[in-house]
C-alpha cells in the first residue's frame, strides 16, 4: 500500500489573475514562490491559502462569537484541502501610535513591570503602578510623554500683523473663530494696531494674560448684549484648551494643527521615561525601569540572568525567550524603549518576524512576504537559519522571495508566471533548483554583477556636518551632485538617520520616496491615483457635451444598483460573507447612461480596460502621454487604467508610488529601497529610470542593499560597521570599483557577487 503524501492540495484557484491554478504543496517543508511581480504569488498565497485556512478556523467557534471576528469570503477555487493553522508576517510596514516601542509590541514591558511590582525596592505597589499610561505612574508634569509640549511664541503669532490681518497663526484663536473675534471685540486689544507696536504691558496682557491673582473683565458680546468673562491670555489659554485636554475629542482641530503652532522638549521631570519621579525611585540592583528600558537589548539580558530573588527569577525567565529571540535575529543593540515608528525596514521586518518565533506550536503554516525585504546580504544568512529552525519544528514554512540565498534555501520552487498581470497567472515550474531549467528566474541563476567602471565625473556636493541623529556619530560628509549615489550598510548602521533626517532636514526641497503604504482602495484606480482620470473625464464631457461627473463611478456616472462599487455584498447574518457581481451594471460599476457615451468609438469602461501600452497609442494629450509613460518606464505597462490599487502586489504598488513621484521635475530623489518586491528583471527597467533621471541633471540618492544597484551607482557611501552603538560611523566612500578593495561587509559580498552568481 502507497505511503499518502501529506501535502495542501489546492484546484482551480482563480483569485485575481491566477488562471485555473492547480499545486499541491508539501508540508514540514521550505516552500519558495517565486516569479516576477504581478505574476500571481501573493494570489495563491495571501489570497487564497492563507484566506481560506483563516476562514475555517473561525468556523470552530460559536456564530455570536464568529460575528465579532474578521469575517472572510471563500476564495475562488475549486478545491483547497490539508490546510493547517497559519502565521503571516506580511510586508506591510509596522505601524504603532507614539507610544509603541519595541518593549509594548513584543509583549515584554508588562513583565518589566511586574518584576519592578514584586522585587524593586523601595516597594511601589502594582505593577501597573509602573507604566506611564496609569493615574501614579505617569509623570505629572509631561502626562506620560515624555516629552513636554508647549506653545511656540515665533509659529504661532506674527508680530507684524493686527488681530484683524490673523496675527494669530492657529485657527481657533483668529478671526475665524469665535475666541479670535472675541479678542477683537472685547475692548482690551486696538485689532487694527500691529502686534509688535503694542505697549508693553498691553503685549503682556495679550500673550500671557494678567499677573497672579489679578482679574481683568473682558467682555464677550452676544446679541443679548456683553457677557462677563475674564481674559486669561492668549498662551495660556491655548495650552488650557489645546494640550491640556484630548483634542481628538474637538471639532475642526487636529493634532498635526496644534503641533504646527508648538515645541516639543525633553521633561526635564522624568527625563523623557514619562514615568514618576516616585516609580523612578524603585530599582534592582541599582537599576531602575527607565534604566532597564534603555538598556540594549544584549546588556538586558546580562541584567535578567544577574537576579538572584527566587520570584524574581521566574518572572525574568519568561521574559528572557523574547530578548533573546530579538538578539538572535541580530538586533542586540537595540533596546526595549525603542520608538517602532524609528525602525528601518530591516529592523521591523525582523522584529515582527522574532514576535511569531516565541511559539511552540508546530504543524503551522508559517507565511513570510519577502522576509529578505530590508536586509543587508550579510544578514540573510541569519534569517536563512531562523526558517530552518521553523521547518525542523514540524512546520510548514512558505515565503514569497526574490532574493538568491533564500531561494537556494528552499526544499522546493514554485515560480509563477510568465508575466505578470493578465500575462501571468499560472504555475511555470514547481520543483527542485537544480532541476530549473527555462523561466525568468532560471535565466538568473548564473547572474554576475557588473561594476561601473566609468561613473560620472563629480563636480559638487550635498553637504552634511555633524550629524548626531540617533546613532550617528557627529558624521560630516559631502554627497555628490547629479550623480547615483547609493548608501548601504547593515540594519540599523545609521542609513535612515543620516538620509531621511540630517540629510532631509538640510536639504528640505528632496522628492522623497518611502516605504510607507499609499493608502489602497477599492475605488483608488491606477489612473485616478496618477492623476489622469479628471483629464479622461474631461476629454469626455468636451466630446460629449455632459458633465465630467457622468463619467466616474463615485458620482453621476455610478451603477444605480450596486452605487458605482461593481459588487454587491448581500447581509447573510453569521454566514460566510457572500461578493456578488453586479448584474445590473456587470461589474463595471457605471450606468448605462454613463455607458451610453463615447470618445474614439470606446465608451469610459473600454477606455478604464486599455492596458498602459494600449494607451500609449489612444491619447494624444500631453499630459495624460507624460504620465502613462512614467508608468511604462517603471515596468507597469501590463496593468490596465482601471485596475484598483487594492488588487496590486507590493513590488507593483512601489513602482506605483515611484511613477507618481518622477513625474515632478525636481533636482534632488531620495529613494528608500525602491526594488524592494521586485524580481531582478523589473530591476533592470527602474535602473534605467534612475539612469535618465540623472542624465536629465537630477541627482538621484538611494538607500539601497541590492548589489546590482550598487555596482551600478556612480559613488556609494556604506555606514556601519554594525548596528546600533556599533554603527554610525561613515566607513566607505568611493566608486563601485574601489569598493572591491574595501573591506567592509558589502564590500565582501561585493567580491563573492563579482566571482560568482549572487542574489537578487
Amino acid at each position: 500500500m502507497s505511503e499518502v503524501k501529506d501535502e495542501i492540495i489546492l484546484r482551480g484557484l482563480q483569485e485575481n489573475n491566477l488562471k485555473n491554478v492547480d499545486l499541491n504543496i508539501p508540508k514540514g517543508k521550505i516552500i519558495v514562490f517565486t516569479g516576477l511581480s504581478g505574476s500571481g504569488k501573493s494570489s495563491v498565497v495571501f489570497d487564497t491559502l492563507a484566506t481560506e485556512s483563516r476562514r475555517q478556523m473561525t468556523l470552530n467557534y460559536p456564530h455570536y462569537v464568529r460575528y465579532q471576528m474578521p469575517r472572510y469570503e471563500r476564495p475562488h477555487a475549486d478545491l483547497m484541502q490539508n490546510l493547517s493553522p497559519v502565521v503571516v508576517v506580511e510586508q506591510r510596514s509596522l505601524r504603532g501610535n507614539s507610544r509603541s516601542t519595541v518593549g509594548t509590541y513584543m509583549d515584554i514591558n508588562p513583565l518589566i513591570r511586574l518584576l519592578f511590582s514584586r522585587i524593586g525596592k523601595p516597594s511601589i505597589g502594582s505593577a501597573t503602578d509602573f507604566s506611564s499610561q496609569s493615574s501614579f505612574g505617569r509623570c505629572p508634569e509631561c502626562g506620560g510623554f515624555g516629552e513636554v509640549i508647549a506653545p511656540d511664541l515665533d509659529k504661532m503669532v506674527d508680530l507684524d500683523k493686527s488681530l484683524r490681518e490673523y496675527a494669530v497663526q492657529f485657527k481657533p484663536l483668529s478671526p475665524s473663530g469665535w475666541q479670535g473675534n472675541w479678542m477683537m471685540t472685547c475692548g482690551l486689544f486696538d485689532p487694527d494696531r500691529p502686534i509688535k507696536d503694542y505697549p508693553e504691558e498691553k503685549l503682556q496682557l495679550l500673550l500671557y494674560g494678567p499677573r497672579e491673582g489679578e482679574k481683568v473683565n473682558a467682555p464677550f458680546h452676544t446679541k443679548h448684549g456683553p457677557q462677563k468673562h475674564d481674559w486669561d491670555g492668549l498662551l495660556p489659554r491655548f495650552t488650557r484648551l489645546y494640550i491640556n485636554r484630548d483634542i481628538s475629542k474637538l471639532k475642526g482641530v487636529s493634532q498635526d494643527d496644534v503641533l504646527a503652532v508648538t515645541t516639543q522638549f525633553l521633561c526635564p521631570t522624568c527625563q523623557g521615561s514619562g514615568l514618576n519621579p516616585k516609580v523612578l525611585e524603585c530599582r534592582i540592583n541599582g537599576l531602575n525601569i527607565a534604566e532597564y528600558d534603555q538598556l540594549e537589548l544584549k546588556e538586558l539580558l546580562k541584567e535578567l540572568a544577574n537576579i538572584k530573588d527566587s520570584m524574581g527569577e521566574s518572572i525574568a525567565l519568561q521574559a528572557i525567550p523574547h530578548i533573546k529571540q530579538l538578539v538572535d535575529m541580530g538586533l542586540g543593540y537595540l533596546s526595549l524603549s525603542r520608538k517602532m515608528g524609528t525602525l528601518s525596514g530591516g529592523e521591523a521586518q525582523r522584529v515582527k518576524i522574532a514576535r511569531h518565533l516565541g511559539s511552540s506550536l508546530n504543524n503551522i503554516t508559517y507565511i513570510f512576504d519577502e522576509p529578505s525585504a530590508g536586509l543587508h546580504p550579510e544578514e540573510v544568512d541569519m534569517l536563512i537559519q531562523m526558517l530552518k529552525n521553523l521547518k525542523d519544528q514540524h512546520n510548514t514554512v512558505i515565503v514569497i522571495e526574490h532574493d538568491l540565498s533564500v531561494i537556494k534555501a528552499a526544499d522546493e520552487i514554485i515560480e509563477m508566471g510568465p508575466g505578470a498581470g493578465i500575462n501571468g497567472g499560472e504555475v511555470v515550474y514547481q520543483g527542485k533548483i537544480e532541476e530549473l531549467k527555462e523561466s525568468p528566474t532560471a535565466t538568473l541563476l548564473n547572474h554576475k554583477l557588473k561594476i561601473n567602471k566609468n561613473p560620472r565625473d563629480l563636480k559638487g556636493y550635498f553637504t552634511i556636518n555633524r550629524a548626531s541623529n540617533h546613532n550617528l556619530k557627529s558624521v560630516s560628509l559631502n554627497i555628490p551632485k547629479n550623480v547615483l549615489v547609493s548608501v548601504c550598510g547593515v540594519s540599523g548602521s545609521g542609513k535612515s538617520s543620516l538620509m531621511m533626517e540630517a540629510f532631509l532636514e538640510s536639504y528640505p526641497e528632496t522628492i522623497m520616496v518611502g516605504q510607507r503604504s499609499i493608502g489602497i482602495s477599492n475605488r483608488s484606480t491606477l489612473a485616478s491615483y496618477m492623476g489622469i482620470m479628471d483629464d479622461i473625464r474631461s476629454i469626455f464631457a468636451k466630446d460629449t457635451g455632459q458633465p465630467a461627473g457622468l463619467f466616474s463611478f463615485n458620482s453621476l456616472g455610478a451603477c444605480p444598483v450596486c452605487k458605482g462599487k461593481g459588487i454587491i455584498k448581500p447581509d447573510v447574518a453569521f454566514a460566510d460573507p457572500v461578493t456578488i457581481p453586479c448584474e445590473a451594471c456587470g461589474g463595471t460599476r457605471y450606468s448605462d447612461v454613463a455607458l451610453s457615451y463615447r470618445y474614439h468609438d470606446k465608451n469610459i469602461v473600454e477606455i478604464l480596460d486599455l492596458t498602459i501600452d494600449e494607451a500609449m497609442s489612444y491619447f494624444k494629450l500631453p499630459k495624460i502621454m507624460k504620465r502613462v509613460n512614467t508608468l511604462k518606464d517603471v515596468g507597469l505597462g501590463y496593468l490596465t487604467l482601471g485596475q484598483t490599487t487594492s488588487s496590486l502586489s507590493g513590488g507593483e504598488i512601489q513602482r506605483l508610488k515611484l511613477a507618481s513621484q518622477l513625474q515632478k521635475e525636481g533636482q534632488i530623489y531620495l529613494l528608500d529601497e525602491p526594488f524592494l518586491g521586485l524580481h531582478i528583471k523589473d530591476n533592470g527597467k527602474l535602473l534605467e529610470v534612475f539612469q535618465n533621471l540623472v542624465n536629465k541633471g537630477n541627482s538621484v540618492i538611494i538607500i539601497e542593499h541590492n548589489l546590482d544597484f550598487i555596482t551600478a551607482s556612480d559613488w556609494v557611501i556604506e555606514l556601519g560597521p554594525g548596528g546600533g552603538k556599533q554603527g554610525g560611523q561613515i566607513i566607505f566612500e568611493g566608486t563601485p570599483e574601489e569598493m572591491l578593495d574595501a573591506e567592509t561587509l558589502t564590500a565582501k559580498w561585493l567580491k563573492k557577487g563579482v566571482r560568482k552568481p549572487t542574489r537578487f
